[in-house]
């Protein structure tokens, strides 16, 4: 009797991200730092995990939404405002938020000292590419409000308010 097809085929290769490692992209007129840790091509496409450092009084994204992903904040070190819905919520050290599809939400570092955080998206849905849009179209002065949200709307993220969508430092 042939039982092949009872068998596992352990052909899965790990991947090891030391802390330092990963691809940094800048954020244009602020001392902001996205690191790239986990990229949709790693996890094919079950998830993208990248580690976001905001100095004080920026904000990392104004009230949105995704259709088709969920985003989870993992606060590393500092504190991180989240805004769910028509809430605020301070998270310390170790503290996360979940925010489901359809769930509107926003994040800014609005403490005194630097926070660093690592941002969960399930599925990934290439989502680094909108991490390096980001960094070229803030690059820009002035910042081109169209091109902002056709990046947004490409990588599944739709402002609340298009007229308070852009970043503001």
């Amino acid at each position: 009797m042939k039982t092949s097809y009872l068998k596992d085929n352990l052909n899965g290769i790990p991947t090891i991200v030391e802390p330092a490692a990963g691809e940094k992209l800048g954020v244009a007129g602020t001392a902001a730092q996205i690191v790239l840790k986990l990229t949709s091509d790693i996890t094919k496409d079950q998830f993208g995990l990248y580690e976001i450092t905001l100095p004080p009084g920026v904000v990392g994204a104004q009230l949105h939404y995704h259709r088709f992903m969920d985003e989870t904040f993992i606060v590393k070190k500092g504190q991180l405002t989240v805004q769910l819905n028509d809430r605020s919520v301070q998270l310390a050290e170790g503290g996360i938020a979940f925010a489901p599809r359809f769930t509107p939400h926003g994040f800014s570092n609005t403490s005194s000292a630097p926070v660093t955080l690592y941002l969960l998206f399930n599925p990934g849905q290439q989502r680094e590419g909108f991490f390096k849009g980001l960094q070229e179209i803030l690059s820009a002065q002035p910042v081109n409000p169209e091109l902002f949200l056709q990046l947004y709307q490409k990588y599944d993220s739709f402002p609340v308010d298009v007229h308070n969508m852009l970043p503001k430092q």
